[in-house]
């Protein structure tokens, strides 16, 4: 996904089509294998959270020439389905979201540290490598030398990007002289991540005092989509090094007890989907 993946309007953080139709198919479709789910199923369910026909069909198609969605054709229906670069998209959020969480009180010390240096043409690249290494719990320490806490594999983040001639990555601690809380604050924008968590907890904290849920299918879609937009740019730096109350913490909390209460939506969508096995690679034909 994209840094814009989300609208910031009057009525809070919107995400962008994508953003949630890749939600959509996180919690769908990615444990259910190779399925392909009818587009007038997904113009539905999108539909719920104010995502027009149009604009669910144009984003069907864009994510195909992406390589992000596969489709299929059966009579006059159109089904579509993850790609194995989607899949691993959606495996790293799931991780992100389920198992890691937004609160880290069990690091053990250490550093990933990656040097680069490319030309000063390399405009394009520059930015996909700064972008990769942001969702990977990276922060600038200087321009050319970024840091995260823990041991962090982005090798295969560098040879996608076909970088791995001009990045070098270490493994180390910081020395007694290093001022970690320091390091942290000027590495990091704690103020911006905090905000975005102290945001997230106070709209769906008003969510869970609104008793019943009329649409817990819609609700579970914005809470995913605005949980991973709110957890991507935090590093998950480490809890006894960031400020008291970290707002992270109370966030999350939230976070799992509007899932819980919305965990039946999953299987209420389940069985309202018109789904078909995939055979194939998308055909090219439009949404």
């Amino acid at each position: 996904m994209e840094d814009d993946d989300i609208l910031d309007t009057a009525d809070g953080p919107q995400p962008r089509p994508q953003s949630l139709m890749l939600t959509f198919f996180g919690n769908h479709v990615l444990e259910e294998g190779d399925l392909g789910v009818y587009s007038g199923s997904i113009i539905d369910v999108l539909g719920r959270v104010g995502v027009g026909e149009q604009a669910v069909r144009s984003t069907l198609t864009r994510m195909v020439n992406r390589g992000l969605l596969q489709r299929q054709r059966e009579g006059r229906k159109m089904f579509f389905g993850l790609t194995p670069q989607a899949t691993r998209v959606l495996i790293d959020g799931r991780t992100r979201i389920w198992k890691q969480g937004a609160v880290n009180d069990d690091w053990d010390g250490s550093w990933t540290l990656l040097g680069f240096s490319l030309p000063d043409s390399w405009k394009r690249q520059r930015h996909d490598l700064r972008s990769r290494l942001t969702w990977s719990g990276f922060g600038a320490l200087y321009s050319g030398l970024w840091i995260a806490p823990g041991h962090v594999d982005v090798s295969a983040v560098v040879t996608e990007l076909g970088l791995t001639a001009h990045v070098k990555i270490f493994h180390a601690q910081a020395s007694e002289v290093t001022d970690i809380e320091r390091m942290i604050r000027e590495t990091w924008d704690l103020e911006s991540i905090a905000a975005r968590y102290v945001t997230f907890d106070k709209r769906w904290s008003a969510h869970l005092g609104n008793g019943a849920d009329d649409d817990p299918i819609g609700t579970r879609l914005r809470l995913v989509s605005e949980w991973l937009r709110t957890i991507r740019t935090d590093p998950r730096l480490p809890a006894r090094h960031l400020p008291p109350a970290w707002p992270a913490r109370t966030a999350q909390e939230t976070f799992h007890r509007v899932a819980e209460q919305t965990h039946p939506a999953l299987e209420a969508a389940r069985a309202t989907l018109e789904t078909t096995p995939l055979r194939c690679a998308g055909l090219g034909q439009d949404a």
